[in-house]
């Protein structure tokens, strides 16, 4: 039965187009890698303690975007660097918890790879429970996300708590990821955040195109790398990757801004 498969592709495509477009405008592309890697890390220390790897991997990445903020803040350093710091620590910590586990590791590596085509009820569960949440934040607090992608300083010199909202959308993206460890892996999954969103950066200068088209380059990736995987027994989430980054040549080969050579120098229309 490939329902499963099928929703677990919408559901994860949906959430990772919405918060890859915040990743992508907001710049901090090294968010996912340190999301995932923070993900990884939970769920072998999950299984290090016997406890239930989905939520030891929540807890590390709830953890881990709570603190890149004040890290760069107390240090002075860019969101980037602070995501590079954390980035260390967690990969260092997955590692050494790796080594430590004893037996066969068959549950570790297949948190590393995912396989969407064993998602379980439980799993679908997860996904569409943080799908209701993000799709909840973005409806009650759409313009203020708006301001803040155009413009931190803009969004706070007008009343905004950005740094709220920005620790609660980074707070997001580590809920995504992990819901969607078992589905694209661990390793893989921020490669799913930034494609699809970076290829619809190409295409538009609106927002809301840029979520729409960013949330069909994602589900479509889902959903190829769900068939190929079924004909061909490829590993999915490598299907998934590889297909979001063929879909982000192809929207760089026919992007309108760079024929206009503005691709660094123009964003989309927050206001749309």
């Amino acid at each position: 039965m490939l329902w499963k498969p099928a929703v677990a592709a919408v559901l994860g495509g949906l959430v990772c187009g919405i918060v890859g477009v915040w990743v992508v405008m907001m710049e901090i592309p090294f968010v996912g890698v340190a999301m995932s890697h923070a993900a990884f890390a939970g769920s072998i220390a999950g299984l290090l303690l016997g406890i239930n790897p989905l939520a030891s991997a929540l807890l590390f990445c709830l953890v881990a975007s709570l603190a890149i903020g004040p890290v760069a803040e107390r240090s002075d350093l860019a969101p980037s660097v602070s995501l590079g710091i954390i980035f260390s620590l967690v990969l260092g910590l997955a590692f050494l918890g790796l080594g430590l586990l004893r037996g066969p590791r068959s549950e570790a590596l297949s948190l590393i790879w995912g396989n969407i085509l064993l998602v379980s009820s439980q799993d679908l569960i997860l996904m569409a429970a943080v799908a209701a949440v993000i799709l909840l934040f973005l409806s009650l607090f759409y313009k203020e996300t708006c301001a803040l992608l155009h413009n931190r300083e803009i969004a706070r010199a007008v009343g905004i708590p950005e740094r709220v909202f920005f620790f609660v959308m980074l707070a997001l993206s580590g809920l995504v990821v992990t819901a969607n460890l078992s589905t694209v892996g661990g390793l893989l999954i921020f490669s799913l955040i930034v494609n699809p969103p970076s290829a619809a950066f190409q295409l538009t200068y609106r927002l809301k195109t840029m979520y729409f088209l960013s949330v069909l380059f994602s589900i479509l990736s889902c959903l190829i790398g769900l068939v190929v995987s079924w004909l061909t027994d490829a590993p999915a989430g490598a299907v998934i990757i590889i297909t979001s980054s063929t879909i982000f040549g192809l929207a760089l080969l026919f992007s309108p801004k760079r024929r206009r050579n503005s691709l660094t120098a123009t964003g989309p229309d927050t206001g749309g």
